[in-house]
């Protein structure tokens, strides 16, 4: 099984791995990876891999997690199948940093912005979208009173400014159950499936399971604005907010 590095590190902006599997000459699954795979509602990383051996460059465009296999698309440009990756072969990683980060803020931004719809509006949060301009959260709500939500940003904003701290632990799942009177504000729970649990924890305000990628400090995020509100039918809401620079 891959390596996840950034669980515990999100901040790695380069690492050093092997090749463990190519498949059709452009799916690559690396014995250690510092890549976010596309889940939760995070787009995942882009950047390169570079071949150790001859310094080779090789575009990553998408990074997903199948069979639990974590894996790395490589764009070929037009090389041949023999010169691409292969097993065995050392590479050098180096995420998209500029993306990475924007993300980071988003979904930090996220955590906040949901644990107060949780807290003052009784709101179920039943998904959300990460992008790099905007992004959106999603909740079951029966009274929808939208002027309320200046309210919740400016009390967002004000966490924000905080500067709370934000840690990170891996735990069992047991642990994690025995420690937390729910693992996540989304409503439709945790899979089952999970025995290892990584908790996000805003100190003084939040802490959850969550195998996304986030800031140090609440203060990176810098602060948010809500855009747009949404009535997508009974009970169901949405909200879009971006982050100020």
């Amino acid at each position: 099984m891959t390596e996840v590095l950034y669980f515990l590190d999100c901040y790695l902006k380069e690492f050093e791995a092997t090749v463990e599997k190519v498949t059709e000459g452009k799916y690559v699954v690396l014995n250690r990876t510092a890549f976010y795979p596309e889940s939760g509602g995070q787009p995942s990383d882009t950047g390169k891999l570079i071949r150790e051996e001859d310094g080779a460059e090789f575009e990553v465009i998408y990074v997903g997690k199948f069979n639990g296999d974590i894996s790395h698309e490589i764009a070929l440009a037009g090389e041949t199948e023999s010169e691409g990756l292969k097993v065995g072969d050392k590479v050098k990683g180096i995420i998209d940093w500029d993306c990475r980060y924007r993300h980071m803020r988003m979904h930090t931004a996220t955590h906040v912005i949901a644990n107060v719809i949780e807290k003052e509006a009784g709101a179920q949060i039943t998904g959300n979208q990460l992008g790099l301009d905007q992004s959106r959260v999603d909740f079951s709500l029966e009274a929808f009173d939208r002027d309320k939500f200046s309210e919740y940003e400016r009390i967002a904003n004000e966490i924000i400014a905080g500067n709370h701290p934000v840690n990170l632990y891996l735990v069992s799942r047991e642990e994690a159950e025995e420690k937390l009177s729910r693992l996540t504000t989304l409503a439709k729970g945790f899979s089952e499936e999970i025995t290892e649990v990584r908790l996000v924890e805003i100190e003084g305000v939040t802490i959850e399971a969550c195998g996304g990628t986030h800031l140090k400090n609440t203060g990176e995020i810098k602060g948010i604005k809500i855009e747009k509100l949404q009535n997508k039918g009974k009970s169901n809401r949405r909200m879009y907010f971006t982050l100020l620079d």
